[in-house]
């Protein structure tokens, strides 16, 4: 016989709830339809499937089994219709974002949030990436978007636009031995006891590959993955840290100087792919991302505002 899968619904329900009408309220069934459902099942199965009682209905040993292998089966069910559904949840393959380690913290969250609340349709793939692998990687077609440095990103061949800055300062506890400084040397920083990032995080390797072979040597008391918790060492007072301007939280108790070397001076861009099977979806994230980075740029302009 053919089992309907809304009746083996009914009938799990049922069991588990022991009563007809609970089952029934389970399924938004009327107690008769649902009545009529179970004397369906033990017609075509030709065997009583339920006791009935006073105080409930209990499974015969008929019903039990037909409820553990409607289980089963039900279970199966859901199983296929999730593996059928994963082919059907984005036209396309997934986007992917290419991204270092700076615009990771507030640039590309704040575009993700926005971009994926948009577009339930689309799926994106986000990965940390220095500029140099960033731009290899767009120039072969395995990637659709990227946000690179200016200065690492020039001569590629790809489109680029400005996306915003990315500046780096120097931070540290407010009051601290950074308080009545607007701006330093590296040299200086160097001076006192600082704290980082990994080794191989990709703004870490971009500082030391810019300070060269003959750069003071610093004392790192500890380093970090996160560059949030970066900002939260440096304003307790370990030690002073090179950040991004766009890592400071302007509501946190820091003292921020300038760094006053040129290769501080820095700048996003917005990359883009070889490969335009994803065209409107990437131009569709590139926008979220523009509008983040405008966010970000509005935001730290009214902080900076005495006014």
């Amino acid at each position: 016989m053919r089992y309907d899968l809304d009746d083996l619904r009914l009938f799990l329900h049922i069991v588990t709830e022991g009563s007809i009408t609970a089952g029934a309220r389970r399924m938004c069934l009327s107690l008769p339809s649902a009545s009529a459902r179970v004397r369906s099942l033990e017609h075509h199965a030709g065997v009583s499937l339920l006791i009935r009682g006073r105080r409930g209905v209990r499974p015969t040993p008929a019903g039990t089994t037909l409820a553990r292998h409607a289980r089963d089966v039900l279970d199966r069910t859901a199983r296929l219709e999730s593996a059928v559904a994963s082919y059907t949840r984005s036209p396309t393959a997934p986007l992917t974002l290419l991204a270092g380690g700076s615009a990771m913290h507030r640039l590309v969250p704040r575009a993700l949030v926005s971009f994926l609340r948009a577009h339930p349709e689309a799926d994106v793939t986000v990965r940390e990436s220095r500029t140099p692998r960033t731009v290899r990687m767009l120039a072969d077609g395995e990637a659709d978007l990227g946000v690179v440095l200016d200065d690492e990103a020039h001569d590629s061949g790809l489109r680029m636009e400005p996306l915003g800055d990315d500046s780096l300062v120097v931070i540290g506890q407010a009051g601290g031995i950074l308080a009545g400084r607007t701006s330093l040397t590296y040299s200086e920083v160097a001076e006192h006891p600082l704290v980082g990032l990994d080794a191989a995080s990709s703004l870490r390797r971009w500082i030391e590959k810019h300070l060269g072979p003959h750069a003071p040597v610093a004392r790192h008391r500890t380093t970090v993955a996160d560059l949030g918790v970066l900002v939260t060492l440096a304003a307790a007072g370990v030690g002073l840290a090179v950040v991004p301007r766009r890592a400071v939280d302007p509501d946190q108790p820091l003292a921020v100087c300038e760094l006053q070397e040129p290769w501080a001076r820095r700048r996003h861009l917005l990359a883009r792919g070889v490969k335009d099977r994803t065209a409107s979806a990437a131009e569709a994230l590139a926008e979220h991302l523009r509008d983040a980075a405008r966010s970000d740029r509005a935001s730290r302009t009214t902080d900076q505002d005495p006014g």
